[in-house]
């Protein structure tokens, strides 16, 4: 039996095997760039050959794209647990704490803003971040009709959409906010993102 066929007989092997050589390129592209990490890098990082690890990924585009896949996986799942609160805008709103700490640390952030960058000259990263931020917020659509109508708010697209837009932005905008000035309060900068997402979700 061939490499390639044991990979396809055993998958909890094979879903070892490439988060093995995902924790190993997230540290490598967090530590020299996309471009700078090399897969002989990746692969002594992952303690693996590289033709091994081909046999997972055609090549760093594909551990990009499947990053990309974890995130919207991991939003998928932050929907889904809001969805069984008896008041999903709340729960937003108590979230703010937290949601503000992650998105402060550079341990959350910092592949993140490696992966947009490769996006601003690789057609095909882009396409994947776009698909997928499409997926997320029509998943975010639809809870946030829910919540917004239970509290009789409106609950348009464009009302929708320009909301969603501004709290996404405000989160994603904490990431630079932090590489510029790491040492901000955090306790002020959760106390004015509460202020804002307050008045995004419920007026």
């Amino acid at each position: 039996m061939s490499i390639t066929d044991k990979r396809h007989s055993d998958p909890e092997r094979a879903l070892s095997r490439r988060k093995q050589v995902l924790d190993a390129a997230a540290v490598c592209f967090s530590r020299s760039g996309f471009h700078g990490a090399s897969m002989a890098e990746i692969s002594k990082a992952a303690g693996m050959s590289a033709g091994h690890i081909y046999n997972y990924f055609d090549g760093k585009d594909a551990i990009i794209a499947a990053f990309v896949e974890q995130n919207v996986e991991r939003i998928s799942a932050l929907m889904r647990n809001l969805e069984q609160h008896a008041d999903p805008l709340q729960a937003m709103l108590d979230e703010v704490p937290n949601n503000v700490r992650e998105n402060l640390n550079p341990a959350t952030w910092a592949l993140q803003l490696e992966i947009c960058a490769e996006a601003a000259r690789n057609p095909k990263i882009a396409a994947l971040l776009h698909d997928a931020d499409l997926r997320s917020r029509s998943q975010f659509r639809v809870l946030m009709r829910r919540a917004r109508e239970q509290h009789q708010l409106a609950a348009d697209d464009a009302t929708l959409d320009g909301r969603m837009a501004a709290l996404i932005a405000m989160y994603q905008g904490l990431h630079i906010r932090a590489l510029h000035n790491p040492g901000q309060d955090e306790a002020e900068v959760v106390a004015a993102v509460r202020i804002s997402v307050k008045a995004l979700l419920f007026s």
